[in-house]
């Protein structure tokens, strides 16, 4: 099997035309992911049964089923009920964009709530106490201790959710957005040579992941800069 390099060099900035509706999809799911997830995690931790088996059910059904099937219920299946087509919703619904962006935000919120969760249940529990000694209100402990140390320990489970994020967007593409995977896909049934023009999307691909990536041991250098090796 013979693969035309020339082809995978001239695919790429084609590919990357759908650059910024990746970035755009990524962004926008990853932020109102993390809202939404902060919410779940505060449910979660909470001492009332009435907030915490919601969570449980939510945390358990997006992450028991496959993203794929959760954006064809979005997409295909809530516009079968009448009464969302003469709602407020049936604009956002209507639009391949946002469903796309809520199946997104709606699955990576699970993943994201259980990261902060074990990151909050790693957390010294002397460390509180402490601050108990100290007198500091539940409030100024959350806030003070528990959020910036979870966060710390969060970040490399956090890294490679982001990771997951950015390859879940090339799903949009099935819903007729034209983000990298979906440009990579017309340019496939033009030329009928999968191999080479996937290829070029996957150098794109493994370039965004790198970047992530280098992005996240930054920060975590930083995050962790006070801490001593011994």
């Amino acid at each position: 099997m013979s693969f035309d390099f020339a082809l995978i060099a001239t695919s790429l900035p084609k590919i990357l035309q759908g650059l910024g509706l990746t970035l755009n999809l990524l962004v926008v799911s990853t932020l109102l992911g993390l809202l939404l997830a902060v919410g779940i995690l505060l449910m979660r931790l909470s001492q009332h049964a009435w907030l915490v088996w919601p969570a449980k059910a939510y945390i358990y059904f997006f992450r028991g089923t496959p993203l794929l099937v959760q954006l064809f219920i979005i997409y295909y299946g809530l516009p079968q009920f009448g009464l969302l087509r003469h709602s407020f919703l049936w604009p956002l619904l209507r639009e391949p964009y946002w469903c796309s962006v809520i199946a997104l935000v709606l699955n990576t919120a699970a993943y994201v709530s259980e990261i902060l969760r074990g990151g909050v249940l790693g957390v010294d529990k002397g460390l509180i106490e402490a601050g108990k000694a100290l007198g500091l209100t539940k409030f100024q402990r959350a806030s003070r201790i528990t959020a910036p140390l979870a966060v710390r320990l969060a970040l490399p489970a956090y890294s490679n959710e982001i990771v997951s994020m950015l390859k879940s967007t090339a799903l949009a593409s099935t819903v007729t957005l034209m983000e990298m995977t979906g440009v990579a896909r017309t340019i496939v049934a033009d030329t009928f040579a999968p191999y080479e023009i996937f290829i070029a999307a996957t150098i794109i691909y493994l370039v965004l992941v790198w970047f992530i990536q280098t992005a996240f041991s930054l920060l975590e250098g930083y995050a962790n800069r006070h801490v001593r090796k011994g």
